[in-house]
């Protein structure tokens, strides 16, 4: 017997069609004889509905607010009419839409006599999307056939108190899981659990930040012991590049943990890097699958690093970045510059995505998002105030309109000439670069280029990669 969890993301339950579809796997699945744990996100679009009633409470802009409860409040009947016969069960699952949906308005109401919402209220108020699609879900199941429980992670999934983006308190959370999940899926039950979503020791809601379901899908798959984590989305798998920039994408058959994290970080849309960690030392495989094409057999992620003929495996890129310089004559041999530098930036709420030194230490560059590159500065300039007065540092320069490449592929530091055929091929098409990061994790190198450079360089480059899915199938074996 193999034991699954599956997750399905906002588009994978965005409508009665795809929620049709999900009953469709999982009835599927089990008819084979395995377990299925399935977690679920909020049906498309339900979790900006409910920020931006949110918002428009804080503004006491109450018909917005009353308007968007009402609008949720059709999404989730719709597929209760539309998949559901009349019956005990059905009028149960309305009932408690309309008790989420009275909860939702109620702490709306609170947010507007404030006109605020903190963190911590914004979590209590997007949690209501997972709390009302994995009830609506189970309940469809249930009248299907399937033995379909429904669970709020917020029972079991324990976090600090880091609101919108918490971290799990691990010891706590694999108690609850494996205490009161798994012997349920053990005895033939198939829970329908809430992603994203979890809760202080003493119960106030939490989430888990970007790629949070995926997350709590993992953390899940770690503690009911799984043999597979399949992530079911709107795509065939993990592609060579981003289609809308080279149509010529295709699906990765295999990539490792390492390779996903840098696809991830540099821009891919696939998982997020942390979503892997819970399931890394348990050895657990993940998948990712397309719920609309299910034939298909996705992209297989495993432990395992599996260098490749070609080594390039995939194309990624970053827009939006700017580049800042910190350079000056009298910065050689002067200890601290780049760590206050850091320091700074990170007090500024930046995120660091790329670094290059030059070798003098007369200068060196990082980017940041452009939306906090003037801050960024600002804070630079301050904290290398008495260093540009003495005019070590001459200045701190912003570059705009730039992209980072990421070219991955596993073993790429220890191949001699990848880095020149990246380089090579883009001298050849006059496409400069303007600083240069190869990771220590040896499957990526980053490179930053003018943004207007940016469809040809990843077209000629996403040739490599596409050598590698082609002479990986034509051989009978993983990319």
């Amino acid at each position: 017997m193999t034991r699954l969890t599956m997750k399905f993301g906002g588009t994978s339950v965005g409508s009665p069609e795809a929620i049709q579809q999900v009953v469709a796997i999982v009835q599927d699945h089990l008819s084979k004889g395995d377990d299925v744990v399935v977690v679920v996100s909020a049906m498309s679009g339900v979790t900006d509905m409910l920020l931006k009633s949110a918002n428009a409470a804080v503004s006491a802009d109450k018909w917005t607010y009353m308007s968007i409860n009402e609008d949720m409040r059709e999404k989730h009947y719709e597929v209760i009419n539309r998949l559901m016969q009349p019956s005990d069960d059905r009028d149960a699952i309305l009932n408690e839409v309309d008790a989420l949906l009275t909860a939702h308005m109620e702490l709306c109401e609170a947010i507007n006599i404030l006109s605020e919402a903190t963190a911590r209220i914004l979590d209590s108020i997007v949690s209501f999307g997972e709390r009302l699609s994995s009830r609506v879900i189970a309940a469809v199941m249930r009248q299907q056939g399937i033995n379909a429980q429904q669970y709020d992670s917020s029972n079991y999934i324990v976090t600090d108190a880091g609101y919108q983006d918490a971290e799990p308190l691990w010891e706590m959370t694999e108690s609850r899981i494996a205490g009161n999940i798994l012997p349920d899926v053990q005895s033939g039950i198939t829970p329908i659990i809430t992603g994203f979503i979890g809760s202080t020791p003493d119960g106030a809601i939490t989430t888990l930040g970007r790629g949070g379901s995926d997350f709590s899908a993992a953390i899940m798959a770690a503690y009911v012991e799984s043999d597979e984590l399949i992530i079911w989305t709107d795509v065939d798998g993990v592609m060579t590049t981003d289609p809308r920039i080279d149509k010529r994408a295709r699906v990765l058959p295999y990539v490792s943990y390492t390779e996903i994290g840098e696809l991830a970080f540099y821009g891919a849309k696939v998982l997020h890097p942390k979503t892997v960690q819970p399931i890394i030392n348990r050895d657990i495989p993940m998948r990712v699958r397309n719920t609309f094409n299910p034939s298909h057999e996705g992209t297989l992620i495993g432990a395992e690093m599996q260098p490749t003929d070609t080594v390039i495996k995939a194309v990624t890129s970053i827009k939006n970045v700017s580049m800042l310089t910190v350079s000056g004559k009298g910065m050689l041999g002067v200890p601290g510059i780049a760590g206050r530098t850091f320091s700074a930036s990170a007090g500024a709420g930046a995120n660091i995505l790329m670094i290059s030194q030059s070798s003098s230490e007369q200068s060196f560059c990082f980017t940041v998002v452009d939306p906090v590159a003037d801050k960024v500065k600002n804070a630079v300039e301050q904290e290398l105030e008495r260093e540009i007065y003495q005019q070590d540092v001459d200045s701190v320069d912003i570059l705009s309109d730039i992209v980072i490449i990421t070219v991955v592929g596993a073993g790429m530091r220890g191949t001699p000439g990848v880095a020149g055929r990246v380089f090579s091929l883009l001298g050849e098409h006059r496409i400069n670069v303007l600083a240069i990061a190869q990771g220590s994790s040896e499957c990526s190198i980053s490179f930053i280029i003018g943004e207007h450079d940016l469809k040809q360089a990843v077209a000629e480059l996403h040739t490599l990669a596409i050598e590698t899915v082609e002479n990986s199938l034509a051989n009978g074996h993983k990319a």
